[in-house]
């Protein structure tokens, strides 16, 4: 544990703070509800705060458990990664992650301007930034995705998944945030770029090696 802490501060700090917010949510009504990401009151400038706040608390424990076991797996070796590059490596994982929480869900709020019943709330686009920025620098790495049965690479993986955003988010009828999920790895993708831009003839070059 320790060793997460000085290695990985700015992760480790994140995990414990959502699960620690997103428990006591969990018991507390009045938080959960002014939490949760309100596009119609944002977009008449209200509850400007749930931008972040959103990605703090979760629906339910499935919800959590899904969302910091996948964090969990990328964040602390992504936070690793961006400090050997650059001594601002832990701000700069910092960024990404607070940005890509209030960016990812910038469709939605357009999309539900008008939806006085819509909320949204999870750390899903966040934590698809996190993954996706991971896919820039480790895109032959092999991960085990329900599910496929067998290890593919964490490209194929990118593109199978954000091909199903892209069109579970066409036509949502199962309660999930897929534009959030959508633009949340999209954010993830520009943020790391315009932080490292080597990494992209680095992906490249890769992915050339490996056909």
């Amino acid at each position: 544990m320790e060793s997460y802490i000085t290695d990985t501060p700015v992760a480790s700090i994140i995990f414990i703070f959502t699960v620690i917010t997103s428990i006591y949510a969990f018991s507390n009504p009045t938080v959960y509800g002014k939490f949760m990401l309100h596009p119609y009151s944002i977009s008449r400038g209200e509850r400007l705060y749930s931008l972040i706040t959103s990605g703090l608390i979760h629906k339910d424990w499935m919800h959590l458990i899904f969302n910091m076991i996948s964090y969990f797996f990328f964040a602390f070796q992504l936070e690793k990664t961006f400090v050997s590059l650059s001594t601002w490596g832990h701000l700069q994982f910092a960024v990404l992650y607070l940005v890509s929480i209030v960016l990812s869900d910038i469709t939605s709020i357009i999309k539900h301007k008008d939806h006085f019943w819509f909320n949204s709330l999870g750390a899903s686009g966040a934590v698809c930034a996190v993954v996706f920025s991971y896919i820039l620098f480790y895109p032959l790495n092999l991960m085990i995705i329900f599910p496929i049965p067998i290890p593919i690479w964490a490209v194929v993986y990118g593109f199978l998944f954000l091909g199903y955003c892209w069109y579970a988010a066409r036509d949502s009828r199962d309660a999930i945030n897929h534009d959030a999920h959508f633009y949340g790895a999209l954010t993830g993708i520009l943020i790391t770029i315009i932080f490292h831009p080597d990494v992209a003839g680095y992906f490249i070059r890769q992915l050339s090696g490996a056909v």
